[in-house]
């Protein structure tokens, strides 16, 4: 039933996958200004403030591809 969810096509276009991937990458740039908001207000040294930006970034694009890589091999 899961994979029915996801795998459903319009016009040939599997717009299940397509609409689910867009809706985890608007989950991930809304966590991005959030984590990153959070690490401009309470970071006040730059050089770790940067570090711990681009610990966050990685990690929201590991998720990404996770996510995708799911996703797309149904």
């Amino acid at each position: 039933n899961w994979q029915a969810l996801f795998t459903f096509t319009v016009f040939a276009l599997p717009l299940g996958q397509i609409l689910a991937t867009l809706a985890f990458v608007s989950l991930a740039w809304h966590a991005w200004i959030g984590v990153r908001d959070i690490w401009m207000d309470y970071i006040p040294a730059t050089g770790v403030r940067l570090v711990l930006q681009t610990l966050t970034v990685l990690w929201l694009v590991g998720c990404l591809a996770y996510s995708a890589q799911i996703l797309w091999r149904v």
